[in-house]
């Protein structure tokens, strides 16, 4: 637990050098992604043990999306933080992961919605659990827009309708 917290701890927004550096990354490894083993050569000399440098790594095809994918975040400005399904999140840690308030956070808590367990005094939630919290929200979001955007059409109040607009 006090890795996960001082790994959380750490995080820093990324600069401007970082932002320009993950754009131009994701540019160029996306086109490598084909769904199979990605191989990557690194330059001779990019290392500090030269034994190593110029050797090929193979990475799986989920763990190069997913390195992508941190990538991305990065390039838009975001901190990126990896948290494993296995952590213990303290209430600010799942708070900060679901982008809401402690206080509301421990109202989820008090009203069930979220598991946590004591150590001593204090709450702890499984990451796993606080992460699914998180995908089925946005899903949720998801499919409110989308049938708010049904209504819409249904209704005729579009808002790229130019009949609807008003003369």
């Amino acid at each position: 637990m006090a890795t996960l917290a001082m790994n959380l701890a750490q995080v820093h927004e990324p600069t401007i050098e970082e932002i320009g550096a993950a754009k131009l990354a994701v540019k160029k490894l996306g086109k490598l992604d084909r769904g199979a083993l990605v191989c990557i050569r690194p330059a001779l000399g990019a290392g500090k043990d030269e034994d190593v440098a110029g050797d090929p790594i193979f990475i799986p095809p989920n763990i190069f999306r997913a390195m992508v994918k941190m990538l991305a975040e990065m390039g838009k400005g975001n901190a990126v933080a990896i948290v494993p399904l296995s952590a213990e999140l303290t209430t600010q840690q799942a708070a900060d992961v679901l982008n809401v308030s402690r206080p509301y956070l421990v109202k989820l808590l008090n009203d069930r919605v979220l598991p946590y367990s004591m150590v001593g005094t204090h709450r702890r939630l499984p990451a796993r659990a606080v992460l699914n919290y998180r995908d089925k929200c946005v899903q949720a979001r998801r499919e409110a827009l989308t049938e708010m955007i049904a209504l819409d059409h249904e209704l005729g109040i579009d808002d790229d309708d130019p009949a609807g607009a008003e003369e």
